[in-house]
C-alpha cells in the first residue's frame, strides 16, 4: 500500500508550485466582491503556510494581496502604504471590505442609465 501512495502521490514540489502560482497570479476583476477575493486569498495563504513555503513575514502576503486588487483600490493601497499600517491579514481584508462599501454606493449613484433600443414594431404600432 505504501508503494502505491509513493507511485501515485503528487510530489510536494508540484503542490507548492501550483499554490504559489495561484497566489501570485490571483487578480480581482473590477466590480467583484473584495470579501470573496479576500477569503480566497486567505485560503491560499493558509495552504502556503501548511506547505511550509518561505514566506514567513506577513508583509509579503499583504503585498501580494494588495497587488491583486483592481485599480479602484489604488487610493486604498496608497493610504495603506503611506500610513505604514501593519495589520494582520484578517484586519486587512476587513479594511478592504469597509473601503469597498462607499465605492459600490458611488458606482450605483454614478452609473449611467441603460438606454433600451426602440423596437421598430413599437414605432409602427404607435403610428397606426
Amino acid at each position: 500500500m505504501h508503494r502505491m501512495k509513493e507511485l501515485y502521490a503528487v510530489p510536494d514540489r508540484h503542490i507548492k508550485y501550483a499554490m504559489t502560482n495561484a497566489f501570485f497570479g490571483a487578480r480581482m476583476n473590477e466590480g467583484l466582491s473584495v470579501r470573496e477575493h479576500g477569503v480566497m486569498m486567505l485560503s491560499l495563504v493558509e495552504k502556503l503556510k501548511y506547505l511550509q513555503t518561505d514566506f514567513e513575514k506577513v508583509e509579503k502576503y499583504v503585498d501580494v494581496i494588495l497587488q491583486s486588487l483592481p485599480p479602484s483600490f489604488n487610493q486604498f493601497i496608497i493610504n495603506y502604504n503611506r500610513n505604514m499600517l501593519e495589520k494582520s491579514l484578517h484586519e486587512l481584508i476587513n479594511l478592504l471590505v469597509q473601503y469597498e462599501a462607499p465605492i459600490e454606493k458611488y458606482v450605483v449613484i454614478r452609473a449611467p442609465r441603460r438606454v433600451e433600443p426602440i423596437s421598430l414594431t413599437l414605432i409602427m404600432t404607435q403610428l397606426d
